[in-house]
């Protein structure tokens, strides 16, 4: 029997656009960033997770990296197959002796296609998964701070990932009313990017743009003195000389460069509360929003939610690992949250 458990244990998996974690047993195993490095010529898998990340932007033709995810869904198949498979591997170092079959629940932007569906599904079949279920992401990440969602009460999640910000009225095991744009952690990446390129003249990568959103991040100009991150040395190529060069950067100019992007997140916001029925917005009204996902790490941001809506804002004890933490207790509970759970 003990082998038996071993050969077929449950896995919830947040498949982040970003970042993968997955949780076995109650404990988060795998935490690492959705990327995978392939050899061009033969297609084998070199590096997945961390250890690609390494690799990214810094390979030579015979290696190509790959983030199989974009927006929150499943862009290349093959690849994703490939990952899921690599980050399973690494629960016990790798040391399995036959190939297990595993009960997986997986958690999907709450906006997704019956192909994108289709898409996650296939990929977990084929790294072993016997069973899938999947849970919409506003939902998993409610049941992981601790709302119980069957109560008769309106619950408002602001899940802001990497590829998707997911906004959702929560009330009796069900979304109410949502909104899900294509506005997140890599858009705010992408911003930076570009304000480098256009104000100072320097061409960075994508992993310094996202190292500058960790270490200066913030969504508003003004913050309290203990919030305030100290100016960051940003190391890129200078475009008119062509010369690498340093310059320094502060927290205000990055909540300017990414000012627009949070607009249209508090856009989706107001629109999502636009639409929830009276006696749910007055539950919201005394509970307050809900922050969780990476985003919800950036500085001020929920002081500037709660300046546009009127609103308490909280954000999430640990946001980042908030959705594993409701797909494993879906996971743990399955006949509890059958109703929630697609198959």
């Amino acid at each position: 029997m003990g082998l038996f458990d071993f050969l077929s244990s449950d896995l919830a998996i947040d498949l982040g656009t970003a970042n993968t974690l997955i949780l076995q047993k109650g404990k988060i195993v795998v935490d690492e960033p959705s990327i995978i490095a392939l050899d061009r010529a033969t297609g084998k898998t070199i590096a997945v997770g961390a250890k690609a990340m390494q690799m990214h932007e810094k390979t030579h033709e015979n290696i190509k990296t790959i983030r199989p995810l974009r927006d929150g869904v499943i862009a290349d198949f093959h690849a994703a197959e490939h990952m899921i498979r690599g980050l399973i591997k690494m629960i016990d170092g790798g040391n399995r002796f036959m190939t297990p079959s595993h009960r997986m629940v997986i958690c999907i932007p709450s906006g997704i296609t019956e192909v994108e569906k289709r898409a996650v599904r296939d990929s977990a079949e084929h790294a072993g998964a016997k069973e899938v279920y999947m849970i919409p992401e506003p939902l998993a990440a409610a049941i992981g701070i601790g709302i119980d969602i069957e109560q008769p009460m309106g619950s408002m999640i602001v899940d802001i990932g990497g590829g998707t910000t997911e906004i959702a009225v929560i009330a009796l095991s069900g979304i109410v009313c949502d909104q899900s744009v294509r506005t997140a952690g890599d858009v705010f990446t992408r911003d930076i990017l570009d304000y480098m390129r256009r104000q100072h003249n320097l061409l960075i990568g994508e992993r310094t743009a996202e190292r500058i959103k960790i270490s200066v991040g913030a969504a508003i100009s003004e913050l309290d003195t203990e919030l305030e991150p100290e100016d960051m040395e940003v190391r890129g190529r200078d475009l008119m000389t062509g010369i690498p060069k340093v310059i320094k950067i502060s927290y205000t100019e990055i909540a300017f460069a990414i000012d627009k992007s949070i607009s249209k997140i508090e856009e989706a916001v107001l629109r999502a509360l636009e639409t929830a029925p009276p006696e749910l917005s007055a539950d919201i009204y005394d509970n307050g929003i809900h922050l969780t996902g990476g985003g919800a790490l950036l500085r001020g941001l929920d002081r500037r939610l709660s300046m546009k809506t009127k609103l308490p804002v909280h954000v999430a004890e640990d946001p980042l690992r908030a959705v594993v933490r409701g797909t494993g207790q879906a996971l743990k509970n399955l006949d509890s949250y059958k109703s929630v759970l697609m198959i």
